[in-house]
């Protein structure tokens, strides 16, 4: 089999077999395929596309490619959540918190941040002495424990993703659904839980701006999750603004907290409640989606959510006294407000550019090898379609210099102030 003859099958539309697949994920692995081959076959499929089969197939391949967790030791149905990212999206933290306080066990392996999205894992570093990185036993004794963990990737989970994102990135090809699906699900069937739901974001913010590409990107996600034998589902949220009120790390960290006490921002819980819902149904402890949400909320009321994320924090090695002392995490040397302009209605507020000027800040990476600055970010006083008085405090920037001109270029081409602002809905569908 050659290798060209795989690149000339798909450049020409035609769909490559599963011994035709087997070949080139082996290839990418052991090397012995050059890597302007792979960017060859990379670049055929982005402009072809691939067939459900096809996209299934590759995306077993790649699972198979390294470790595959085994998480038969942990009782009862396991399952987890995967969001495409965005801007002030801690969903992850109160959500896992929350369903393992139901007593679903919630096994999480989660991603750091590039570019302006947040990732878990950085904003759980910003606690003091926290570990994101378990050996595979430890992983499964505390979920097994506690009833959740969250944690880097444990192994080496799917390294032909590794290798073949890596080459997406530096060919254009990043934006292709199937290689999208398949690398994202690749590494959740590899992390052997029984159920799946996926946020999958859209807007200014989101990795994809038009619902009608969020939409094709769930449906590919759900049915290779189906077809692997997950229960699996996903939602299209909002990223058209940020989630929350908070954006970086200690800050996300503190809202997360804030959530758990019951003083959650109304949009981030909205999210989590929607879906915390559907995961509480796939773990059985519950048979419809109001009597979930139900259970949720009294994780909230009875703090037992509370507990269940202190319990994760300590056991991971985190500084368990940031519960009720934020100050323990890092403190930016500066609070900036930025005022607005006029009198009016926040019109436009773009989490994509919001998210930037916290990058720019140090709370956020251009490169994979940038170090982060845990303390800084920005904290939004004011949301899509609220009122405001000249001069009155739209946001506030958390910094570590004071010259924070490259962060305020950024602000003022994602805010804008008018008469009338049409403010999306926080979830628009569910797939299933």
């Amino acid at each position: 089999m050659r290798m060209l003859d795989i690149i000339h099958t798909k450049r020409e539309g035609g769909q490559l077999s599963p011994e035709q697949l087997q070949f080139f994920v082996d290839g990418v692995v052991d090397g012995s395929i050059p890597e302007y081959q792979t960017s060859a076959l990379l670049m055929a499929i982005f402009n072809n596309g691939m067939t459900d089969e096809e996209q299934t197939e590759l995306t077993m391949l790649m699972m198979k490619s390294g470790t595959h967790l085994d998480l038969a030791k942990i009782p009862g149905i396991k399952v987890d959540k995967h969001s495409t990212g965005g801007v002030g999206d801690k969903v992850s933290l109160p959500l896992a918190a929350m369903v393992a306080a139901v007593g679903i066990p919630v096994p999480m392996i989660s991603g750091r941040g590039l570019g302006h999205t947040g990732g878990t894992l950085d904003k759980l570093e910003a606690i003091p002495g926290y570990r994101v990185e378990l050996s595979e036993s430890e992983f499964i004794n505390q979920v097994a424990t506690e009833g959740l963990a969250i944690v880097g990737a444990t192994g080496e989970v799917a390294p032909a993703d590794k290798k073949i994102y890596a080459l997406r990135d530096v060919t254009d090809t990043v934006d292709s659904i199937p290689l999208i699906a398949s690398s994202i699900m690749s590494k959740k069937i590899a992390s052997g839980t029984d159920a799946l739901v996926i946020d999958v974001k859209t807007g200014a913010g989101a990795f994809m701006k038009r619902l009608e590409d969020s939409e094709a990107l769930a449906k590919a996600l759900v049915k290779i999750g189906q077809q692997a034998g997950l229960q699996c589902e996903a939602i299209i949220s909002d990223m058209n603004q940020p989630l929350g009120r908070k954006i970086g790390n200690a800050l996300e960290i503190e809202e997360t907290i804030d959530c758990l006490k019951g003083h959650g921002p109304a949009d981030l819980m909205e999210v989590v409640y929607t879906l915390g819902s559907h995961m509480v149904v796939f773990g059985r402890k519950a048979s419809d989606l109001a009597t979930a949400r139900q259970l949720l909320e009294q994780t909230i009321a009875d703090g037992s959510a509370l507990a269940k994320f202190k319990a994760m924090v300590v056991a991971q090695g985190g500084d368990g006294r940031v519960i009720d002392d934020y100050k323990v995490m890092p403190q930016a040397k500066y609070q900036i407000d930025y005022p607005a302009s006029k009198a009016g209605v926040i019109t436009q507020m773009l989490a994509d550019e919001i998210g930037m000027a916290s990058m720019v800040l140090g709370g956020g990476r251009a490169k994979a090898s940038d170090q982060l600055d845990y303390s800084v970010g920005i904290e939004l006083n004011k949301k899509l379609g609220d009122s405001v008085q000249a001069g009155e405090t739209i946001l506030t920037i958390y910094a570590n210099r004071e010259d924070v001109s490259d962060a305020i270029k950024l602000l003022d081409q994602s805010i804008q102030i008018g008469e009338h602002a049409e403010v999306p809905p926080l979830v628009y569908e569910v797939i299933k």
